[in-house]
């Protein structure tokens, strides 16, 4: 069979491709740019597998130019300027297009060389990017360019593409292929969203499938085996890591403990058992909080208890942990109180600490008040008097203001009644 599947029975236009219809249906704006043949430099951002190289490659052949392929885990500033010189053979009569794969894995000084190469026009810029290209990609080269994003691709357009694979398949055979129930459906459901790894799922159940009789089966069991796992869309220093743990955070302080189990299971599948611990913790505190303090603990008790059992089984204190929190009633009003006063000492307002306060038990010459004058809260009625604590200043600034749950309102009434007393 030679090349993948995935390359053999790659789209040659624009209806061909499976999937981004924002982008690519008749009207949508990167179809009317490719239609128009004057095509600007672009970045293409979105998941592997999901049609990138496929658009490029059509571009190219839409307005007739040399494509030429580099990619940013293996290319050198030599290839750039190669690909530059082939301006001037017959290739490159009509301008090259140069779509660079993986641009993120170019350091600057390489990415300094592509502004180089596309200032003239001669040489048109697409390209791709797993990550988001606001954080990789240098700005001069953004400025330069439009940013297209690319989208996983639903999994019944993917289920169509799957069974003309084996379509294809069986022709290349020269046998029919029978497909059990649901096998289509499945590799769809478990590729994540990725033509390419479909294809390769159905090329692979068609070379291990049973070849009892004139024809050639591909069992639901077979279809599990050689797509296990595949599904999983993780990279611990991608995008897709900072969106899953956001999410699952987000799922907890939003109160919502199914979504919060749903992508603890995905990190958990991936086997980042780090994130999770840490996430739970800082929800439980952040989010939780002064609402029901003794959370705090009982969530560490679970992720200790998580770390010392391992995976898979660290499971099983961490889904409790996580339906509490996320069950749990909610207070961030510790978390804001600190954020405020976080925000006056990032903007100077400090001051000397009270002279009541300081750890020093001398006066200087010049001061004409001799003494600490200290008083200690426990000496009083309630233990508690009034007394400055904050710098001058910033005597009357306000922080913490109570939570209306049962807890902080509990607090705030035993509070009321000491100070107003005292007041």
């Amino acid at each position: 069979m030679g090349s993948p599947l995935a390359d053999r029975i790659r789209p040659a236009a624009l209806d061909e491709v499976v999937g981004q219809k924002h982008l690519l249906a008749p009207g949508k704006a990167l179809r009317r740019i490719i239609e128009s043949g004057q095509v600007p430099n672009m970045v293409f951002y979105g998941p592997s597998g999901v049609g990138k190289t496929t658009v490029a490659s059509i571009i190219a052949k839409n307005t007739d130019r040399h494509l030429v392929k580099l990619n940013g885990t293996t290319a050198s500033t030599a290839d750039i300027k190669d690909a530059v010189q082939s301006t001037n053979t017959f290739e490159g009569l009509n301008g090259v297009l140069l779509y660079l794969d993986e641009i993120q894995y170019f350091n600057k000084k390489q990415q300094q060389t592509l502004l180089e190469c596309i200032e003239n026009g001669s040489v048109t810029l697409i390209a791709s990017t797993t990550e988001n290209p606001y954080f990789y990609v240098y700005n001069a080269i953004l400025s330069r360019s439009t940013v297209f994003e690319f989208k996983p691709v639903e999994r019944e357009e993917i289920e169509k593409a799957v069974e003309r694979a084996f379509r294809i398949l069986s022709d290349e055979c020269g046998q029919p292929i029978e497909l059990e129930e649901g096998v289509c459906r499945h590799i769809s459901f478990a590729c994540g969203g990725d033509v390419r790894k479909a294809m390769n799922a159905a090329e692979l159940c068609t070379l291990a499938c049973s070849t009892d009789g004139p024809l050639l089966t591909v069992t639901l069991e077979s279809a599990r085996e050689l797509t296990q796992k595949s599904a999983l869309r993780y990279d611990r220093a991608g995008d897709e890591h900072y969106d899953i743990i956001s999410a699952f955070q987000k799922s907890m302080r939003g109160s919502d403990p199914d979504a919060a189990l749903h992508y603890l299971a995905r990190l958990l599948e991936a086997g980042d058992l780090p994130s999770v611990c840490r996430r739970l913790m800082v929800t439980a505190c952040e989010d939780v909080g002064l609402a029901w303090p003794q959370i705090i603990p009982i969530v560490k008790a679970s992720v200790d208890a998580a770390m010392m059992v391992g995976l898979p089984e660290a499971a099983l204190p961490l889904s409790d942990a996580v339906v509490l929190v996320s069950t749990a009633p909610k207070s961030n009003s510790a978390h804001t109180a600190y954020a405020a006063a976080l925000a006056d000492v990032k903007a100077g307002h400090t001051g000397a600490i009270p002279r009541h306060l300081q750890n020093k038990h001398y006066d200087s010459a010049e001061v004409a008040r001799k003494g600490q004058f200290y008083q200690y809260p426990h000496d009083a009625p309630c233990h508690w008097l009034p007394q400055q604590y904050l710098p001058d200043a910033l005597k009357n600034a306000k922080y913490y203001e109570y939570g209306d749950n049962k807890n902080e309102q509990s607090f705030k009434a035993y509070w009321d009644k000491i100070k107003g007393k005292r007041a």
